[in-house]
Formats: C-alpha cells, structure tokens, sequence
C-alpha cells in the first residue's frame, strides 16, 4: 500500500495506524479489525486469546530487567465512528481511510479519522512490536463498539486480565490526565402512526445543514447547534401560522455524534408565502449560531408531493415532545468548575412510512441526575404517545486522584515537560468505569494525544502532539512501579 504517513515521528506509531486505517472497523462490524489483530499478534508470536464478546487481548512478557515490575494493561477500542460529509463518495464498509498531511495536522478526505481510537490502537501496536523499547509485563487488551454502546468493555469478564494497572489511551488532550468520567444510557422513543391522503397542493423540501457537530460528551458544552432540534423549531414555528403537513423527517446519525444534518418533507397550500416566514425563521436561526456554526444552511426547495402525510394531531403532538425534550447541557458539576456533569443529545429522528423512531444519549457523572434527566426525557417524548425504552446503561468512573499510577503520571509530566498536567474527570464516556466493575481494585488512568472534531468529518490528530504523547507513553512504562 502507498503510505502517505510515512514521513511522521515515530515511525512505526503511523505505520501501524496507516495499516490499521485500512482495516473498515465499524462498530458492531468489527470482524475485519479482530482478524487484523490477531494476525498482528501471531506474527509476532505473542499469546492472544478473543473472549466471547470480541475484545482481543494479547500478552507480552516484560523486558529484561522489567520483570519484577507492576502488570499494565494497555487498553483501547477497534472500532470507530463512520461519519461522512454530504456529497462525499465513499464507503466505510469496503475502503480505507482516505489521509493526508496538512501542517502539522493528520486529516481525512471528507469522512472521520478514525484517530479516536486508532491512535491508541497504534501505539499498543507498536510497544508489542518493539524489540527496544524497555517496559514492564503487558496485557494489550483491545475492546469492541465502544462508540455505540460499549458492549465490548461491558461484556469483558472478570478474571482475564492480571494486571493491576490500567493505562487508558483514549484521552484527546495531550494536557490531560483523566481519571474519571460520566455514565451513559441510550433513550428511545417509538410509535407508530396511520398515514393519510395529501390535501396541501405545494411540497418543498426541509434542508438544515453545514453544522459542526462532534462529540456529544466532550463537546455538549460549546453550544453547538443541533439538527435535529433545530429542524423541529423551523418545523414548530411554521406549522403555527402555516396549514403544514408532514410528509417525512430525517435528521441526525449515531447517538454519540451531535447531529449535523437534518431533512424533512413538507406540504403547504401556498409556497410562496410559506418560503417568505421560512426565510425569517431561518435568519435568526442563522444569527443565533454564527459563532458555533458559522457554515449553517436552512433551505426550503420545492420537490415532488409525497403521496402521504402524518395525520395533524399526531404531527403536532411529535413537535411538541421533541421540543420540549431536554438537549444540551442539563446541569454542571458543583464540584469540578467546568465540568459537564449531566446532558442529553436528541441523536436521531426518523419519521417515515408509518414508523417514528426518536433516539438519545443520556449521560451523567451521577446516577441519580442521570435517571432524574431520563425521566425528564420520557416525560417530554411520551407528549406523542410513543413507547420509549432505556438500555445500555452504564456506570460512570468514580476518580481516585490519590492512587499510585496518578502521583506517577502528574509528576512525570512535571518532569518532561515542565508544567502541570491536568488532572480531571470528562463528560464523555470512557471504557474505564464499566472496566472497574469487574476489575475494582484496577488503578486507572487515561491519557492521549490532541485529536480534535472527534465523531465529525472535521476529525483531525496533531502530529507535534502524538511525539509528545509517545515520549509520555514510553517514560510512563518505564517507571511502572515493582509489584
């Protein structure tokens, strides 16, 4: 293969992710990725074993001289986001990422990176390829679908794993020492409805687009605009003045990605005078989100009459539970200054065919807030009689800024780099809490490079910034402290 990498430090950190990057690793499609491993693993004679959910762990003994040391477990998940812009051609399920090098900047032709997690993958990848690199005894433990419902750390047994320290390479600040993080749970809403015959005579053709998106936890707090809640407004608004129908909606893609783009299909008796209070709407929409999504585009074109529309009662009664239903930032921490400790992302809304399907992600560093907002969600989704349902819950990771691997990495970086790194807790989910129910006595710890526009096409990872991190990384395992 042609490497467009291959003139990065370190060397073998960006060949193993331009490799790893030619490997279609959806979540929950994570069968090519798991085969890419293990083949990497026999290759290198190491033991390795794949437990019933997927996860790949591999075992490296330590170096000589490092064998009285501490058992670390390297972690960090297969699978990525598959996010694309529109008009991009591409398919996630037979290419590879598509890379280039801009500045001092790694990006994508159009789609996501993938350097959230592939980073991480990578650079375990090359400790356990590494003849010269000293390091204590190694347990390389490799999830699946962490990015859709973390099943892979979920169904991780305890017993597996020996080690008593965990480094997580999942953080996306090379600043960061992260310690803790929220808890999730995926909400969603379902309800059928009987279509009935079209008496508007104009359809047009609902575009919202161009917003920025990204992650849901880590980036909840920039007051993004989110699609889906921004189509509902439009939608809301203009049916108080308009006779509008609702033929379809489509907005959004996975839950943890802020939705960038929505679509609906309307009806009206007059476009003409519907397109001029659009218009308005549109405007002061526009406004309000220069600065957080300065390439934001409301349109309303004509397009074919659809043969159907939602019944009006059932219409209005959608509008009114997804705008009353909780997005954003739903209280911050009292404790941490700055820290999200509750949110809601209205992901995904698909209406079409008789079949309505809202869907969210709900997180929180506290699980009674975190069951106290989803009661504020089914509350405001059930407006339209759906049936809503919460799965996939999972805990938050409980700090323990006084644990040994902590006071080693916040001195050591002290040290390297001659200033203070920052200790904290994220609103984003990590694999590490779910890690500790089965594993509690486990000292984690998660850090990593700068990637910035993770779970969006505007995905990009700082190659200054992944030196730095190596040098931590390397450092790092050669203090492990004796067992």
């Amino acid at each position: 293969m042609s490497r467009v990498l291959s003139g990065l430090q370190p060397v073998a950190l960006w060949q193993h992710f331009e490799e790893l990057n030619a490997v279609p690793r959806a979540s929950k499609k994570e069968e090519r990725v798991i085969a890419f491993i293990r083949s990497f693993a026999e290759g290198l004679g190491l033991d390795h074993t794949v437990d019933k959910v997927g996860n790949v762990i591999v075992r490296k003994p330590a170096t000589a001289g490092m064998e009285d040391r501490k058992t670390v477990v390297l972690q960090s998940h297969l699978d990525m986001v598959h996010q694309q812009n529109a008009g991009t051609n591409f398919n996630f399920d037979t290419q590879g990422i598509q890379m280039y090098v801009d500045g001092d900047w790694v990006k994508a032709k159009g789609t996501t990176l993938g350097a959230d997690n592939g980073i991480g993958v990578a650079a375990i990848m090359s400790i356990l390829a590494a003849t010269d690199i000293p390091h204590p005894p190694l347990e390389a433990l490799f999830t699946i679908d962490e990015e859709t419902g973390m099943t892979g750390a979920l169904g991780l047994e305890g017993g597996l794993l020996k080690g008593s320290i965990l480094l997580n390479l999942d953080t996306e600040e090379d600043t960061e020492l992260t310690i803790g993080c929220a808890g999730g749970l995926d909400i969603t809403a379902k309800a059928t409805y009987t279509a009935v015959p079209v008496s508007g005579s104009d359809a047009l053709q609902i575009s919202v687009k161009g917003l920025t998106g990204g992650h849901s936890g880590g980036d909840i707090h920039l007051g993004r605009g989110n699609a889906n809640k921004i189509m509902n407004r439009v939608l809301y608004e203009m049916a108080k003045s308009n006779e509008l129908e609702i033929a379809s909606i489509d907005g959004g893609s996975l839950r943890n990605a802020i939705p960038r783009e929505s679509a609906a299909v309307i009806v009206c008796k007059d476009a003409a005078a519907f397109t001029e209070a659009f218009n308005l709407i549109a405007a002061q929409i526009r406004n309000e989100y220069l600065h957080t999504d300065p390439a934001i585009s409301i349109t309303a074109t004509m397009t074919e009459k659809p043969a159907s529309v939602l019944p009006a009662d059932f219409a209005r009664l959608l509008l009114q539970g997804i705008y009353a239903c909780p997005n954003g930032i739903y209280r911050m921490s009292p404790d941490i200054p700055g820290l999200v400790q509750s949110s809601n992302n209205v992901a995904r809304v698909l209406v079409k065919d008789g079949q309505c399907s809202i869907q969210c992600l709900t997180r929180s560093s506290v699980n009674s807030e975190k069951q106290d907002l989803a009661n504020a969600i089914f509350a405001a989704l059930g407006i339209s009689g759906a049936s809503i349902t919460a799965d996939n819950g999972y805990p938050g990771w409980e700090p323990r800024p006084g644990s040994e691997i902590v006071s080693l990495m916040s001195s050591l970086y002290e040290e390297l780099f001659g200033g203070k790194a920052h200790v904290n807790a994220v609103h984003a989910g990590l694999e590490c809490g779910i890690l500790g129910t089965n594993y509690p006595d486990m000292q984690m710890i998660s850090f990593g490079p700068n990637i910035t526009g993770a779970h969006s096409p505007d995905e990009r990872v700082q190659i200054s910034s992944v030196q730095k991190f190596w040098k931590y990384f390397l450092e790092t395992l050669k203090r492990i402290p004796k067992q």
